[in-house]
């Protein structure tokens, strides 16, 4: 049978394709850009017939009809592995939970451990090989769709085909059913316009990052004026090594930048997973033979990522403890977003000749009534998750400057994260510091 044939023969309307979901199944949405528009529609029409149904996503950015369809969850249970601004709202109905996890075993968990009855996730239309890119969206797409036992995929023209390392694609043969969809706009994240704060935090790293580094750069203000200065700066021959794309790197490709000319990981090439920000960033990734897309138990591996020098890595945190702990996923109890890929490239980082990773946050913030707080604290509060323990501690930052943390005792830890507080908080933080026992008489004040 042709592949064309074959295609035909597994075409299906969407409401079509999701009578294979019975009550009681697992359902997978995968991650964002990827996540159905069609059969999610459809999907929510049979909000009525079904029960039990579980679904998992991760950093939702378009509503979802089946939560519409089901304001009080009786039928769908959703869960994410990172919360989006939108995850968040449905947190808050009581319409969304969050499942932890580390975000480099992800492929690992659904092939050893979680079970999958029906995935469903937009791809890039049939190449002629008979090939379905997962585009933007590498990740654990294919771990998923392994562990499945039924493949829903959905066409959207405006996902294009990417170059992989591999696990970037799946063949008709491993494909159930096919839905072909509407051109579904891609939902971006324009880049946010960087604070005084974001710049002056940026400029204190930059000194640290050596001509040819291989970068990682988070999403947010910050890691893209990161991108900028660099772009901007006499360094030369850096390189892409990363688990999602943003601006910042359009920016250093633009400028000659990009070489990636000590990338051994990408043989040349720059390395990414998940291709998420503005339209710019989806079209310099598409068929672009300067960029490969492979899963994140590679990408995110802190044994691969290593075998590159000076990988330097930029992720942001909400807060900092005395005793340098990070939490850099929530507000006390409340998840707000989730561990990503930290941990992966803190640990990375270590093992990396010429390795640093800097987590960076502003040193201040406004609460609710709009005073000025600390983001460095004495302790967190009860409930708040720690993101990276201070056995992992390495460098921080903040507009105040840059500190390394490795393998520091606990008073110089104090000493060191007290010099990136604020200095209308400093004395505070310096009395706690006593009253732990953890600042020696003899520390800088």
């Amino acid at each position: 049978m042709s592949y064309y044939s074959e295609y035909k023969s597994k075409l299906r309307a969407p409401r079509e394709a999701v009578q294979v979901i019975k009550s009681g199944d697992w359902v997978e949405y995968t991650l964002s850009l990827a996540q159905p528009y069609l059969l999610d529609k459809a999907l929510a029409a049979r909000t009525e017939e079904l029960t039990d149904i579980k679904v998992r996503g991760m950093y939702t950015m378009r509503p979802l009809k089946i939560l519409e369809a089901d304001p009080e969850g009786k039928t769908f249970t959703y869960s994410v592995w990172q919360m989006s601004g939108l995850d968040r709202k449905y947190q808050d109905k009581g319409l969304c939970s969050y499942q932890a996890g580390v975000y480099r075993y992800k492929p690992v968990y659904y092939r050893n451990y979680l079970h999958v009855d029906v995935a469903m996730l937009c791809v890039a239309p049939m190449d002629e090989e008979g090939y379905f890119s997962f585009s933007y969206i590498n990740s654990s797409q294919k771990a998923i769709c392994d562990a499945a036992k039924t493949v829903i995929v959905e066409i959207n023209h405006n996902m294009k085909k990417v170059y992989g390392g591999f696990d970037d694609k799946i063949h008709i043969s491993e494909v159930d059913f096919i839905v072909e969809g509407v051109d579904h706009p891609m939902p971006e994240i324009p880049p946010i316009t960087p604070t005084e704060t974001d710049r002056k935090i940026a400029e204190n790293i930059l000194p640290y990052v050596p001509d040819g580094a291989n970068l990682q750069l988070g999403i947010g203000g910050m890691p893209n004026v990161i991108g900028q200065m660099l772009a901007e700066s006499d360094l030369k021959d850096l390189g892409m090594y990363t688990e999602m794309t943003c601006d910042g790197f359009v920016d250093l490709a633009e400028a000659g930048k990009l070489t990636n000319k000590y990338n051994r990981v990408g043989e040349g090439r720059g390395v990414w997973s998940v291709a998420m920000g503005s339209r710019r960033v989806h079209e310099w990734v598409a068929e672009n033979p300067a960029v490969a897309s492979f899963p994140v138990d590679f990408v995110n591996s802190p044994r691969v990522m290593s075998e590159n020098d000076n990988l330097t890595c930029i992720v942001n945190c909400v807060s900092l403890d005395l005793f340098s702990q990070f939490s850099s996923e929530s507000a006390g109890t409340r998840q707000i977003s989730g561990t990503g890929g930290q941990i992966d490239f803190v640990e990375g980082s270590f093992e990396s000749n010429g390795g640093k990773c800097f987590i960076a946050l502003s040193s201040t913030r406004k609460d609710k009534e709009g005073n000025i707080v600390s983001r460095i604290v004495p302790t967190f509060k009860p409930g708040e998750i720690v993101s990276t323990p201070r056995s992992l501690a390495f460098y921080a930052a903040t507009e105040y400057g840059v500190v390394n943390l490795a393998g520091k005792s606990t008073w110089e830890r104090a000493e060191a994260v007290i010099s990136l507080a604020h200095p209308d908080f400093r004395e505070d933080l310096i009395r706690e510091a006593e009253k732990m026992g953890i600042w020696r008489k003899s520390n800088k004040r």
